[in-house]
């Protein structure tokens, strides 16, 4: 079983060969589809790598200190892509990245999961309170993503100059964000004085408990980490550089890149962990990964985007489109359906993928629409 383990995290380092690759491909300009699927692969393992490094360096500083720092950085590879995607204009792009990241953990890490460790291990077990309190948490998360989206043509209609009501909704949206990071922080605080409780956003600090990895020194850690994520700001940058180009090339829209593409680039490693411990029959730290995950997203890696933005001429509000906000409640509504009973079989794992796959098939046919 622990060369299985490694023989993943070996497998998933092999993909570090893109990364020169990448760079070549930018030089010479060869094509803008292999500059983005390239830099795209060479992403995969350096989040792999941040997120390695980073549980090692909170393993270190304690209980506290290390779930702040793991539970901080835990998307960061997401985080460095959509900035990137901010300074360059494409708000559209990251506003469908954070929903394609929420429906990702929510429908194929999840439904993943359920089905490879319904199909090993028949019916599969899991704490419901837990379960069920992190589902509640993802509602609320998706209907305080939703308000402002509600209250848009309230504002438009209240205030016909659009100067006074643009203010209005960034205002709106600021505030929103602040309240959900808020949130967040106190559910941090909450989990480090409470360590019993497996609230959703402790999960990538539990992931060492089953994933086997070589003891790393903390100087060792530190430089893995600034390496990947010096790498991963340059993969970054070349990958946003060339959705435009590589969606016109393709006949894509930069909607279905944002909202299936970069949130796979992005997840791959923790998606990995999610199923693995499926197969392992820890369906509790199954559904905790791929709800927690979604919960990170949601309550701060959006506000913490709208933030970011404001250092743009393009900021980030969270005004999102009825097609995507159908597509979060769906996926809210059916993790939520799944995670209730306390238990899950590979029939239930076969029914989240496939709301996910029709969802990603709309997205493809129907982009003139959003």
């Amino acid at each position: 079983m622990k060369s299985f383990q490694l023989s993943n995290l070996v497998s998933l380092n092999l993909l570090l060969v893109f990364f020169p690759l990448a760079l070549l491909a930018r030089l010479t300009g060869i094509n803008d589809v292999i500059v983005f699927a390239a830099s795209g692969l060479a992403i995969i393992p350096l989040a792999g790598l941040m997120g390695n490094a980073t549980e090692s360096i909170s393993e270190r500083l304690g209980q506290h200190i290390g779930g702040l720092v793991n539970a901080t950085l835990g998307n960061a590879a997401e985080l460095i892509i959509t900035f990137f995607a901010l300074r360059q204009g494409l708000v559209e792009l990251v506003r469908a990245s954070i929903v394609g990241s929420i429906l990702g953990n929510l429908l194929l890490v999840l439904g993943m999961s359920v089905l490879l460790g319904g199909l090993r291990h028949g019916l599969q077990n899991f704490n419901r309170r837990t379960a069920s309190m992190n589902a509640t948490l993802v509602i609320l998360a998706f209907l305080v993503l939703a308000l402002p989206s509600g209250f848009d043509s309230a504002i438009l209609g209240r205030y016909p100059d659009l100067v006074d009501a643009r203010t209005r909704e960034l205002v709106f949206s600021v505030g929103i964000a602040a309240v959900m990071i808020t949130l967040y922080a106190l559910s941090l605080i909450y989990a480090m004085r409470n360590p019993e409780a497996s609230v959703g956003h402790t999960a990538k600090a539990r992931t060492q408990e089953i994933i086997v990895r070589p003891v790393i020194h903390i100087r060792n850690a530190l430089l893995i980490l600034a390496a990947a994520t010096i790498g991963t700001v340059i993969m970054s940058e070349i990958l946003v550089s060339a959705v435009e180009p590589m969606v016109k090339q393709l006949g894509l829209s930069e909607f279905f890149v944002g909202i299936i593409l970069i949130p796979l680039i992005g997840n791959v490693a923790e998606h990995v962990v999610s199923v693995q411990v499926a197969r392992k029959n820890r369906m509790d730290l199954a559904l905790t990964i791929s709800l927690g995950s979604s919960l990170q997203v949601a309550l701060f890696v959006a506000p913490a985007l709208v933030f970011i933005s404001l250092l743009f001429d393009k900021h980030l509000l969270l005004l999102f489109n009825p097609y995507e906000l159908a597509a979060l409640a769906v996926g809210s509504i059916v993790a939520a359906l799944v995670s209730q009973d306390g238990e899950s079989n590979w029939l239930e794992g076969v029914e989240l993928l496939a709301v996910y796959l029709i969802l990603a098939l709309a997205f493809f046919l129907v982009p003139a629409a959003l």
